[in-house]
């Protein structure tokens, strides 16, 4: 299954983790523009002078470890495509070169599933996504949040709870699922 990771689950570390340690387990093949990893950098620009770096950085290392991720496209491809905020249109774009079956994305109304489908595709939000993994496939998404955790706690120098952490990274079911 080819998933389409937009900018927004992409810029949060403990969402992105969580996502691409899935990835990486092989119960999906991500897929992503270089526009999308660009938006991902210079949305870090928020959290400070160091953030973009930080981002290129991640960036890099996340196109190492899935060097054919990366989707391109003709120019004639987007001026095709239609959506309500035509600054997404570049990732509609991104899954049909792709052959995405999914966009994973968190921005729902800027994605109508009727526009979807003339596509041939469908939008998930990660936490659905990651839950339908759970349930699936618990031990291994047990295991990848467990490293995720312990990688939170070491950078962060904070004792969070698997609970806490993935509420905050806006994955409450899978929250619930991995710590009851």
């Amino acid at each position: 299954m080819k998933l389409l990771l937009d900018t927004c689950v992409l810029y949060p570390s403990v969402m992105r983790a969580v996502l691409l340690g899935a990835a990486g387990q092989g119960l999906f093949t991500p897929l992503w523009s270089v526009r999308i990893l660009e938006e991902w950098a210079r949305a870090a620009r928020k959290i400070g002078p160091l953030g973009e770096a930080q981002a290129r950085a991640e960036i890099a290392l996340v196109q190492a470890q899935h060097p054919k991720a990366v989707v391109t496209w003709p120019p004639s491809l987007e001026s095709r495509l239609w959506l309500p905020d035509s600054h997404d249109v570049h990732v509609l774009a991104a899954a049909v070169a792709g052959h995405a079956d999914t966009i994973i994305t968190l921005n729902a109304k800027d994605f109508p599933r009727h526009i979807l489908a003339e596509e041939g595709l469908t939008r998930c939000d990660p936490d659905a996504l990651l839950y339908g993994f759970w349930l699936d496939n618990p031990d291994t998404i047990d295991s990848i949040c467990q490293s995720v955790l312990a990688d939170a706690q070491t950078l962060s120098g904070d004792d969070w709870t698997m609970r806490a952490l993935l509420k905050k990274a806006r994955l409450p079911r899978l929250a619930k699922a991995v710590a009851p």
